[in-house]
């Protein structure tokens, strides 16, 4: 058997400003945006930049009830984890763009972490895994 995770859903306030914020600021690619008129909303993907795996879908909040979710969607704790094959040409890059991290570059017995936020506050990890890591190994 093989399965995978292909998305991971992301509550946004607003398409435009979400597709602006990970393919400018984040250098994500935009994979898909269409438009589903039968619903009143679209389907949209972003991925990092060369990424095979699981890709982040920019879902609109669509009720009030959602929108108390946008940017805590995991109660403060870290949500996301981005790896990079170079942490400070990222973190330099990241930053100049004006990318909040709200915890320093640390050396870690895994690698090099730093947390950010994204446009709606939620904690995001920037990484580079050591290439004796697991997840190193799995994505290589």
């Amino acid at each position: 058997m093989k399965q995978s995770i292909v998305h991971i859903a992301l509550v946004v306030k607003d398409y435009d400003e979400a597709i602006d914020f990970y393919t400018k600021k984040l250098n994500f690619v935009l994979i898909e945006d269409i438009h589903l008129p039968e619903q009143d909303k679209r389907w949209v993907v972003v991925a990092p930049p060369n990424s095979t795996g699981t890709t982040v879908l920019l879902a609109r909040a669509s009720k009030p009830e959602q929108e108390n979710f946008i940017g805590n969607q995991t109660g403060g704790r870290v949500f996301l984890f981005l790896n990079s094959d170079d942490f400070w040409r990222d973190y330099n890059e990241m930053t100049s763009k004006g990318i909040e991290f709200v915890r320093k570059p640390k050396k870690m017995d895994y690698g090099m972490v730093a947390v950010f936020k994204d446009l709606y506050g939620n904690l995001w990890d920037l990484l580079e895994l050591n290439s004796d890591h697991p997840i190193t190994k799995r994505i290589k």
